[in-house]
Parts: structure tokens; sequence; C-alpha cells
């Protein structure tokens, strides 16, 4: 009886460590150092200008929103970008998805996107300001070193409740808007909370105890979330970040079921068959401020957002060669 105990306890942790393996999907690539450069206050004046001076962003605040949406396509525009606004009405208001436009017309597009709205009564620095900034930066690095490809950068709105896995959030109108270009989509990156790091041990949490197996028990690094059957995409998105920065790299392709995977507007490219995953720093396994009046900007790491947008740039041309 003993034997047949072990058996199975051995057979459950090989289970265990098979799984986490895949999901976590080691690697040992690295990139050369970037020589690209991003400065830390220029993110920080994006975060505050729209966490501070254009607080609250909630679906309700119409004006502020549309603040924050001209906010985005005047950088946009500065930085090169074919710009334009994608209107849609919901329950009788007007809301808008911003799109810039690098390398317009080329036979390859990429995606990404992040969203502009906040949780009713919160700031929102990092939930979603960081990754609206990053995306602001990005733009400002694709017009001084131009794609190859078509890079499609998107501004979302209404991805916060009540409109989260509605039809009506803005990267849900997006995708419904781009599925007839399906064939020459190469994928779509979703950047969700990519602000918030700490040094302090046991500061990151996973929502499997057994992941602490192969990842990090402090949130010092990025993290790369795709479903388990895009396996593929969220290798070659990970390959195309490590080393580019000092910034870790992480990634994990699971089941949609496991709390976290399909927290961000990456969800609504998958019905139309759409590779698409979320860059981000894990949101509530980490950062103690989600979705509280404590989300500010002050709470935020700017020089490793930084290497975040340097790290996604060198993705961005990896898909040049």
């Amino acid at each position: 009886m003993l034997k047949r105990l072990l058996r199975i306890l051995f057979l459950l942790i090989a289970v265990m460590l098979s799984a986490a393996w895949f999901m976590s999907q080691p690697g040992c690539r690295r990139n050369k150092t970037s020589k690209k450069q991003v400065f830390p206050d220029k993110l920080r004046q994006h975060v505050e200008m729209l966490s501070d001076t254009l607080y609250p962003r909630d679906w309700r605040h119409t004006a502020n929103l549309d603040k924050c949406a001209e906010y985005i396509a005047g950088h946009f525009g500065d930085a090169g970008a074919d710009v334009e606004f994608q209107p849609f009405t919901v329950d009788g208001n007007e809301y808008r998805n911003v799109i810039g436009r690098f390398g317009t017309g080329q036979s390859r597009k990429l995606i990404i996107g992040a969203h502009y709205d906040a949780y009713a009564g919160s700031p929102g620095a990092d939930d979603n300001a960081s990754g609206v900034a990053v995306l602001i930066e990005l733009a400002r690095l694709l017009g001084q070193h131009p794609p190859d490809i078509e890079v499609e950068l998107v501004g979302f709105v209404l991805e916060e409740p009540p409109f989260f896995r509605t039809p009506q959030m803005g990267s849900a109108v997006h995708a419904r808007s781009i599925a007839h270009e399906r064939a020459r989509i190469i994928g779509m990156l979703s950047l969700e909370m990519v602000g918030y790091f700490s040094d302090k041990r046991w500061s990151q949490q996973y929502p499997l105890p057994f992941l602490y197996l192969f990842y990090p028990s402090r949130a010092n690094f990025i993290g790369v979330v795709g479903r388990w059957d895009q396996g593929r995409w969220v290798r070659k998105i990970k390959a195309g970040m490590q080393g580019a920065t000092s910034l870790p790299v992480r990634s994990i392709r699971a089941p949609s079921f496991i709390p976290g995977v399909d927290f961000s507007d990456h969800m609504n490219y998958w019905p139309h068959g759409i590779d698409a995953l979320m860059i981000t720093d894990t949101a509530f396994y980490r950062n103690p401020h989600y979705h509280t009046i404590h989300d500010t900007p002050d709470t935020l790491d700017y020089a490793r957002m930084a290497d975040v947008v340097v790290a996604l740039f060198e993705t961005v041309k990896t898909f040049d060669r």
C-alpha cells in the first residue's frame, strides 16, 4: 500500500513539474543589449497626465476620456504615425479607440494595444496609464526607426467594468473591424499594467502554488502571458524581448480558465483566429494597489518601464528580418 501511494505521489509530482515546464517555456536565448534609449521622466509625465490631470477616466466621465484620446492621438501624430479615431456608441455615449499606424500598407501587420480607461474610483496609474505610456514611447521609437512591417498601435477604451467581457469593449470593436485582415496579421500584443516592480522576496504571487518551482518570488520581471495553444506565439515574443535590456522576461502559456490569463484586451482577438497575448507586470498577483485609490504615479518604477519599451521595440524589429 505504501509503495502504491509513493508511486502515485511520484506521478503527481512528475505531472506538476512537466506542466510547469511546458507552461513556463524555459529558454537560454539572449539578444544583444539594445542601444536604444527611453527616458523614465517621459513615461512619468504620461502617467501623471492620465492618472492625475485627467482623473477620473472611467466610462462615466466621457469628457476626460475624450481628452485622453486626444492626448494619445497627439503623441502618435508627433511620432509620425498615421492617426485616426475609431468611434462607437454605447448607451447613447460616444467613445473612441485611438489608432496610430507605422508602415501603413505593408504586407504584414502587428497590433499592439493598451486600454486608457480606468476602474471607477481609481487613478489607474499602473492600470493602465503605464501601458499607454509605454505605447506612446514605443511610437516615438518606431517613428525614429521605421519598421518593415505595418505596426498598428491602438489605445482602447472601455476595458474596465461594466464593459469587461462584453462586445462593447473597445478592443472587441477593434478586433471585429480588422478580422477580415486576419491573413496578414502577425499577431496582437496587449500592454496591461507594466509599471509595478519589487525586489522584495515573496512580493510575487501566482495562481497555482507549484509555479514557484519555475518562477521567482520577487516581482522584478515583466511577464508574457498567452493561451495554452499559442505557445509558439508566446515563445516568439519572449525570445524577442529577452536580453534586450537587463529586465528579466518570464512567460507562461496556460489554459484561459486560470485567473488572469485572459484578463485583458487580447482575449477579444482569439475568436477571430488571431494570435494574441498580454505583456504585464502580472497585476493583482503583485500590485497591492490594483483597482484602488492607491494606484498612483508614485508607486511605479519608470526605469524598468523604460526597459519594457526598449524590449518591445527590439521585438518588433525582429519581424523585419
